[in-house]
């Protein structure tokens, strides 16, 4: 195997990963949630997380990886997840709470897809995928920061 192709599998691991992380993070989100709007927005970012990690698991799949849609969530994010519930359950499932711990996970994210673009290796087409998909955490991530910061205030 290239090196090439060595980084480009490790990097759609890692990038796969936050994103399940991020589809069952908003996904709990969601569902502990009681403001209809946030609740329509997490099912929308787990939704684009689900579409992303299904691209990449694609993109896995061309370069031999048996098994790709079985990536699973990292132990980050799964501990992550087990944080949301908690504050949620201190809190009484307050919005800004919640706000603030999927901001956590969208800096996760958005810290996985920089140091992705940052590698060499990637072939131009994946390397496009993953910036488009990046855009969009991106924005995903300020949309929650400043949602974050709407609550706070209020």
């Amino acid at each position: 195997m290239s090196t090439t192709e060595s980084t480009s599998r490790d990097t759609l691991k890692d990038l796969i990963q936050i994103l399940h992380d991020g589809q069952q993070g908003f996904k709990k989100a969601s569902e502990d949630i009681k403001d209809s709007d946030l609740k329509t927005l997490f099912s929308k970012f787990s939704l684009q997380r689900s579409k992303f990690a299904g691209e990449l698991e694609a993109e896995l799949s061309a370069l031999g990886e048996e098994d790709a849609h079985k990536q699973g969530t990292t132990i980050t994010g799964a501990a992550h997840r087990v944080w949301i519930d908690l504050k949620s359950a201190l809190t009484g499932k307050d919005n800004h709470a919640v706000l603030v711990e999927a901001e956590r996970g969208e800096d996760a994210a958005v810290k996985t897809y920089t140091d992705a673009l940052d590698e060499k290796a990637l072939p131009s087409s994946l390397r496009s995928i993953i910036s488009r998909q990046a855009v969009e955490v991106k924005a995903a991530h300020d949309e929650v920061k400043a949602l974050r910061d709407a609550f706070k205030k209020s």
